[in-house]
């Protein structure tokens, strides 16, 4: 994959893509599936890189979890990030996965999507009703995430049909249209 120019405005210092997971690392968010399908991508290609960024009650489970599969050199903690540091790190990033368990809607995937980042999300997720260019996953199923990430960072059309659309997608989705999307969604099971 060459990577977009634009995209990557802020200093990576490293030349591996990178995966990035950012959120409250607690149960709800799924970090641990995040963990267990980096180890999967890397048994097939090493020169990635995983990014979790964010804080939470979980985090000495999952850097345990990092250290027992033996990852630790290819997976990097950044603490929780605000601001501009989100901005960086979205940046930075070649994909963007929310592995969420439950999550009533989920914004981080759109911000994602708006920094042309290729997003992968729950299908358990809220967001996952209302968008049409991120790939959906059960959270559980760590081999179609893994599928996914390498897909994406392997397939150039893949990548940029994901990147360019995904933009696209997330700054044309109006409140108002999600509102009266889910409202739809709501009374058809209700």
């Amino acid at each position: 994959m060459v990577p977009n120019p634009q995209k990557h405005a802020f200093a990576r210092n490293v030349n591996e893509k990178i995966v990035t997971f950012l959120g409250r690392v607690t149960f709800q968010k799924g970090p641990i599936y995040f963990v267990e399908t980096a180890k999967m991508v890397l048994d097939r290609d090493p020169n990635v890189r995983f990014v979790l960024a964010g804080d939470g009650d979980m985090m000495q489970v999952v850097i345990d979890r990092v250290a027992e599969l033996g990852i630790s050199d290819r997976f990097h903690f950044t603490g929780f990030l605000r601001g501009t540091d989100i901005d960086k790190m979205f940046g930075m990033s070649d994909v963007y996965v929310m592995p969420s368990i439950s999550e009533p809607f989920g914004i981080s995937p759109l911000e994602a999507m708006q920094s042309k980042v290729p997003v992968i999300i729950s299908k358990q997720s809220g967001v996952s009703e209302v968008l049409n260019y991120a790939i959906k996953v059960d959270f559980w199923d760590i081999n179609a995430m893994a599928d996914a990430i390498y897909g994406i960072l392997h397939y150039p059309s893949l990548y940029n049909i994901l990147s360019v659309k995904g933009q696209e997608e997330a700054n044309n989705l109006k409140w108002e249209d999600v509102a009266k999307r889910l409202k739809i969604i709501y009374e058809k099971y209700v």
